[in-house]
C-alpha cells in the first residue's frame, strides 16, 4: 500500500505510541510494597502460554490468543484492576541444540537472535506486556529455581497416609530413595541415536523423531522418573473447582485413565512365579483363554522356551523400534508370537497359553493381561488371527450375540457367579479370589510416572552428584548449575548424554561426579508464571507476599485467565499442576492449583484452508500484514474472523476490511485539508447527543463490555461498526460519544484510539489524562428501553410513509398524528377520508 493510499497515517502513528509506551512504562505492575502500588484495587493476573522462540518466528496463528489475551488486559486495567500481563521465552528445546550440531554456535547465541526476532515482533502489535517482568527459561538466574524446585521434589515424598508431601525427613522407613518423588529407575525409553536422546512419545512419529525424522527405538536406560501417580487421585478429583472447556477437563481425566477392578495372581506352569493382571471386569475371569505379556516383560526371559526362542527375540526387535502410540493403535493388525508356557487360570484351574504382543505395554497396570476374547474387541481380534478359544461368559439383556458383547449382562459359564448380573458377579468374583489369595480389588491409573531425564546440552542440568552408586542433592548454595561450555554439542553415540564430554566439569570432586542427564523443556514452563509475580527476586523463586496477592481470589487457581493452544491441554497443564500441588503441600505458595480459567484458542488456517506450513507456502508473517495495513488492523481482524476457540481461515480481503472501518472512524474525527494534512473535524462540537445518539452510545458500552467478558470480539467489533455508521453522516458530531467510542476501542485499536485521544485533548479542555487513563464507560439500562416505535402510514393500502411514534401512543393519537403528516395530506387534500385502520404500535390505513 503506497503512501499515497494509506487510509490514514497508522505508519506515523503506531511507532509514535509503541515508543511512549515504553518510555513511561505504562503497562508496569507493581507489587505489593513498591512504588505507585494501589492496594485499594482487586487484582487480575491474565497470562498466555510462553512460546518457544523459533528462528521462523511468529506467523500470524501464533498472536490470536495474545491479542484476546491484551484486549482483556486493557479492559481491565480501565475497569479498575491491578492487572498482571507478562511474556517471557520457553526457549530450551532440541532445534536450537540441533543448530549448535550442525553449525558449532552456541546454543545460548540462537536463543538470543530467536528471542530479539520474538520480541520485536510482539512489541510491533502493540502488546500491553509488563516488559519489566520478561524471563527465559535459559538464563541462570531463572534456572537457579527451576533446579531449587527440583530439590524441592527430590527432598521430598508423598505420605498416602496424609495424602500430601512431606520433607523426605518426615519418613520412617529404612530406604528413603525408594519413597522419593524424584526417583531412578531403568525403564524402556524412546531412543533417537541420530539425535543422541530419549523421546517423548509425543515427539515420536510413525516410529521416528518428530525433529529430522529419524528413527527412533525403544531400549531400557537409567533415568529420571517423576512420581506423578501419586497424585494421580488429587489431579483428577481437583479439576472440579476449575473453569476449564469440558473438553480439556476430559483428556485430562482420560490421560489419568482411573478404573477400579481387580489384580488376578495367575500360577505359571512348571514355574515358580506368578503373572498379576489387572482387569476391570473380574466377571469374566472364566471366559479368560490366554494371557498376553508386553515383550519387555522380565519374566518373559524365564519362561520363554527353547523353540520359541528365536521367534521371541525376533519379535522384540521388531517392537524395539515402534513408539507407544503406534503400538497401542487400535486400527493396526494385531501381532504376537507364543512363548512356549502356560498359566493356570485360578477359577477353573485350566492351563492357558502366555503371549507376547506389542499392544501391552510394560508401563501400563502390570505388563500383562487376561486375554478375555468373547468380550473385549482387541481380545477377540487377536483370539480370531491366532485361532485361540472364545468362550462366552457373560449374556446381553437385550437380543444380541454374546460373542463381541463388552456392556454389562448376565455371568453364564461361571460356576461360581451364574445368573448374577455383572455388577453383582464382580464383587462376588473379587471377594472369592481374595478368600483364596488369588487377587484382590484395585484401583488402577493409565497415568505413568513423569521420565524426566534428557540426554541433550541445552537444557537445565541436574543439581545432583552421584557418589559411586549413591546420588545425593548440592547445597542450595551451588545453585544454579549451569552447563558447561563444548567443543561440540554432537551426541556421544553411546546414550551416554553430551556433557559427560566435559569431564572436568563432570568430575565434581574425588569421589563425586555430576549427573550429566539434563530436564526435559516442560521444566521451566512448570513453574514460570510463578516467577513472573516476582521476576527479580534473588533470595526466593517468588517472595511470599507477591505471590499471596497475584494468586489470591476464592477459587481455587491463582491465573485469572489462562489462554493457549489445545496441543498442551494434557501434558503442560498435568505436569504444572503436579509442581504446583507439590509446592502447595510444601507450603511455598498459597493456592492448590496454578489456572483457574483456561481458554484455547482456535488454529487459524491459510488461506487456502490448510494448517499454516512452510512445506505448503501458506504461512503468512505478521510483519508483511503490518506493513501493508497497520498493526491495529491486524489486531482486530484477528479477533473479528469468528470465535477466538474456533478454527478458521486466514483472509487478507478479510484485513483490508477491517482496515477501511479503522480508515472510518479516523476519518469521523479527521479531515486532510489541501496541503495533505489531517486536522480534527469543524463537525466536532462540545455539545449534548440527541436521544437516538445517546441511544446507540450506551447500546454499544453494553454491547462491547458483555462481548469482552464473554470473549465474543468479534460481536463487539461489528457494534462498534454499527455506532460508526450511526454517526458518519452526522450534521453535528457530540464530543462525548467520541470520547466514550474511542474508550470502547482502545482495547481493540491502542495505537489508533490513543491518537485520536490525544487530538481531542489539544483542542478540547474536557478529559485529563492519557486514554490508557480512562475508566471503562458504564451504561443507563433506562436510555436502552424502547419508547418509540416506527409506525407504517399508508393510503389505501400502500406505503407513503414511516412515522417515529410513542408506544404509549393511543389509537386515536396513532390516527391523529397520521392524518397530520405533511406526506399523508397530499393524498387525503380535497377528498374524503372514508375510514382510518389502525394496528397499534405498527400501522395505520388511511382509506380515501
Amino acid at each position: 500500500m503506497s503512501e499515497r493510499r494509506k487510509p490514514y497515517p497508522f505508519d506515523q502513528i503506531e511507532p509514535k505510541w509503541r515508543k511512549i509506551w515504553e518510555e513511561r512504562q505504562l503497562f508496569h505492575a507493581p507489587n505489593p510494597g513498591e512504588k505507585n502500588f494501589d492496594r485499594s484495587k482487586s487484582k487480575f493476573y491474565i497470562l498466555d502460554m510462553f512460546p518457544y522462540p523459533s528462528g521462523a518466528g511468529l506467523h500470524v496463528g501464533h498472536p490470536e490468543g495474545y491479542t484476546a489475551t491484551d484486549i482483556v488486559a486493557r479492559y481491565k486495567r480501565m475497569s479498575g484492576f491491578n492487572v498482571l500481563h507478562p511474556m517471557g521465552w520457553d526457549a530450551f528445546g532440541l532445534p536450537a541444540e540441533q543448530y549448535a550440531i550442525k553449525s558449532g554456535q552456541h546454543p545460548a547465541i540462537t536463543t538470543r537472535e530467536n528471542v530479539a526476532k520474538f520480541k520485536k515482533q510482539l512489541q510491533r502489535i502493540g502488546f500491553s506486556y509488563d516488559w519489566q517482568r520478561e524471563i527465559n527459561t535459559t538464563d541462570p538466574r531463572y534456572y537457579k529455581w527451576t533446579q531449587w524446585i527440583f530439590l524441592q521434589i527430590y527432598n521430598s515424598w508423598f505420605n498416602p497416609a496424609t495424602n500430601k508431601t512431606e520433607p523426605i525427613s518426615t519418613y520412617r522407613g529404612a530406604d528413603p530413595d525408594r519413597v522419593r518423588l524424584a526417583y531412578v529407575a531403568e525403564v524402556p525409553v524412546n531412543w533417537c541415536p541420530e539425535l543422541g536422546t530419549v523421546l517423548a512419545n509425543e515427539e515420536v512419529v510413525d516410529g521416528k523423531s518428530e525433529v529430522g525424522g529419524f528413527p527412533v527405538v525403544r531400549r531400557p536406560m537409567r533415568q529420571w522418573m517423576l512420581r506423578i501417580t501419586a497424585y494421580a487421585e488429587r489431579l483428577l478429583n481437583e479439576l472440579e473447582g476449575l473453569d476449564w472447556p469440558e473438553g480439556i477437563k476430559l483428556l485430562q481425566r482420560n490421560w489419568i485413565g482411573k478404573s477400579e477392578g481387580a489384580e488376578i495372581d495367575f500360577n505359571i506352569d512348571n514355574h515358580q512365579e506368578k503373572i498379576r493382571v489387572f482387569t476391570t471386569r473380574p466377571d469374566t475371569l472364566y471366559g479368560g483363554t490366554f494371557l498376553v505379556l508386553a515383550p519387555e516383560h522380565s519374566l518373559v526371559d524365564l519362561i520363554v522356551t527353547e523353540e520359541q526362542w528365536p521367534a521371541v527375540r525376533e519379535y522384540r526387535e521388531r517392537t524395539a523400534r515402534k513408539s507407544e502410540l503406534d503400538r497401542t493403535d487400535l486400527a493396526k493388525e494385531k501381532t504376537g508370537v507364543f512363548t512356549g508356557a502356560f498359566a493356570i487360570n485360578p477359577a477353573n484351574n485350566e492351563k492357558i497359553p502366555i503371549w507376547i504382543a506389542d499392544y501391552v505395554l510394560l508401563g501400563y497396570g502390570t505388563g500383562a493381561i487376561g486375554g478375555v476374547p468373547a468380550h473385549d474387541e482387541r481380545d477377540l481380534e487377536f483370539a480370531k488371527k491366532f485361532d485361540l478359544p472364545i468362550v462366552a461368559v457373560v449374556q446381553p439383556t437385550k437380543d444380541e450375540p454374546a460373542i463381541g458383547f463388552t456392556g454389562d449382562g448376565i455371568a453364564i459359564n461361571s460356576p461360581i457367579i451364574n445368573g448374577l448380573t455383572s455388577a453383582e458377579a464382580r464383587k462376588k468374583i473379587t471377594a472369592w479370589l481374595e478368600e483364596r489369595s488369588h487377587g484382590k480389588g484395585a484401583i488402577n491409573y493409565k497415568l505413568r510416572d513423569w521420565l524426566f531425564s534428557r540426554q541433550r546440552y541445552w537444557g537445565e542440568p541436574f543439581p545432583i552428584i552421584w557418589e559411586g552408586r549413591k546420588h545425593r542433592a548440592l547445597d542450595e548454595n551451588e545453585l544454579p548449575v549451569v552447563p558447561p561450555p563444548l567443543d561440540d554439542y554432537k551426541p556421544t553415540g553411546t546414550g551416554e548424554p553430551p556433557l559427560a564430554k566435559a569431564k572436568d566439569w563432570v568430575r565434581y570432586s574425588e569421589k563425586a561426579i555430576r549427573e550429566t542427564n539434563t530436564m526435559p523443556q516442560w521444566a521451566g514452563s512448570c513453574w514460570y508464571y510463578l516467577r513472573f509475580c516476582d521476576t527479580h527476586n534473588d533470595a526466593r523463586f517468588v517472595g511470599e507476599e507477591a505471590e499471596r496477592y497475584w494468586m489470591s481470589g476464592e477459587k481455587p487457581g491463582g491465573v485469572d485467565f489462562y489462554v493457549g493452544g489445545t496441543e498442551h491441554a494434557v501434558l503442560h497443564l498435568l505436569y504444572a499442576r503436579f509442581w504446583h500441588k507439590v509446592l502447595f503441600d510444601l507450603g511455598h505458595v498459597s493456592k492448590p492449583e496454578p489456572f483457574q480459567r483456561l481458554v484455547n484458542q482456535g488454529v487459524i488456517l491459510g488461506e487456502d484452508g490448510q494448517k499454516m506450513s512452510k512445506s505448503r507456502g501458506n504461512i503468512v508473517n505478521p510483519d508483511d500484514v503490518i506493513n501493508q495495513y497497520g498493526a491495529d488492523a491486524f489486531r482486530c481482524y484477528e479477533m473479528f474472523m469468528g470465535p477466538l476457540e474456533q478454527m478458521k481461515p486466514w483472509s487478507m480481503r478479510g484485513v483490508e476490511g477491517v482496515a477501511r472501518f479503522l480508515a472510518r472512524v479516523w476519518r469521523l474525527l479527521m479531515t486532510e485539508n489541501q496541503a495533505g494534512e489531517w486536522k480534527l473535524s469543524t463537525k466536532l462540537k462540545d455539545v449534548d447527543p440527541d436521544k437516538a445518539q445517546q441511544k446507540i452510545m450506551h447500546a454499544t458500552i453494553k454491547k462491547v463490555t458483555e462481548d469482552i467478558e464473554s470473549l465474543s470480539f468479534n460481536t463487539a467489533l461489528s457494534q462498534m461498526m454499527i455506532f460508526v455508521n450511526a454517526f458518519t453522516n452526522a450534521e453535528t458530531i457530540p464530543l462525548s460519544p467520541m470520547r466514550t467510542f474511542l474508550v470502547l476501542l482502545n482495547p481493540f485499536a491502542p495505537h489508533l484510539t490513543s491518537e485520536l485521544w490525544e487530538k481531542l485533548n489539544a483542542k478540547f479542555q474536557d478529559s485529563i489524562g492519557d486514554i490508557t487513563e480512562q475508566k471503562w464507560p458504564s451504561y443507563d439500562e433506562r436510555l436502552l428501553v424502547e419508547d418509540e416505535v416506527e409506525v407504517v402510514i399508508q393510503v389505501n393500502g400502500k406505503v407513503r410513509d414511516r412515522m417515529k411514534m410513542s408506544i404509549l401512543a393511543t389509537e386515536e393519537e396513532m390516527k391523529t398524528a397520521a392524518l397530520a403528516n405533511p406526506k399523508i395530506q397530499k393524498f387525503t387534500a380535497g377528498k374524503t377520508v372514508r375510514n382510518v385502520v389502525v394496528v397499534p404500535k405498527k400501522l395505520v390505513n388511511v382509506v380515501i
